[in-house]
């Protein structure tokens, strides 16, 4: 069964590869501000060649932008972020039982990660791990699940441009207080990513993932 044939059925325009390594837990790939489907994809071949990758398109769209949640005039439209976290929650339930996945590891890039520690607060048996590049905490998200058992990594960059480093360590801070596995690295770049994100995420996902 194809992504094309699901596409409207599962709500949101994605793409589903198989992969060869069933043995392995698949990656859920959210893209960044102005990304589709496909973005994550070389990334994810990269990191974790073989697996089976789900990978859907923000449904937000903000003057061509293409979100997973909006944007407010101050920063997040956090009402916007529970409800279209609730929103790709159904999907990825929906996904796993069309594509007969098991539990994914999220792999999310900057607008992407922040909804996928989104999605581990909202239900914390959806995922398997998550990856965060580039995520921040903006809000006070308690009362925190419990988290205990999921890894997550997190790297953000030092000299990030849109992302204060310290609010990235805020979200580690509350992701371990929730009981995670939080491995937390700071590298000395920017918000882009770079070959050192790649060989940390993989390495960390060898094995945890």
């Amino acid at each position: 069964m194809s992504a094309d044939d699901l596409t409207h059925d599962l709500g949101f325009i994605h793409r589903f590869v198989a992969g060869q390594n069933q043995a392995a837990a698949p990656l859920l790939l959210l893209h960044g501000s102005g990304g589709d489907e496909h973005d994550l994809m070389p990334l994810a071949e990269r990191i974790a060649p073989g697996r089976a990758l789900l990978s859907p398109r923000g449904k937000v769209n903000e003057q061509g932008i293409t979100r997973f949640f909006r944007r407010s005039d101050d920063g997040w439209d956090i009402d916007d972020l529970k409800r279209r976290t609730t929103e790709l929650a159904g999907f990825v339930s929906r996904a796993g039982a069309a594509y007969r996945m098991q539990k994914p590891v999220a792999l999310g890039y900057s607008n992407g990660a922040n909804i996928a520690w989104s999605l581990l607060l909202h239900d914390p048996g959806l995922l398997k791990a998550a990856i965060l590049l580039r995520a921040m905490l903006p809000h006070d998200p308690r009362p925190l699940p419990d988290l205990r058992g999921i890894p997550v990594l997190l790297i953000a960059g030092t000299y990030d441009e849109l992302i204060p480093v310290e609010r990235a360590g805020l979200l580690a801070a509350l992701l371990g207080e929730a009981g995670a596995d939080v491995t937390y690295e700071v590298l000395p770049t920017a918000h882009g990513l770079t070959g050192e994100d790649i060989a940390l995420a993989s390495e960390w996902l060898t094995r945890h993932g």
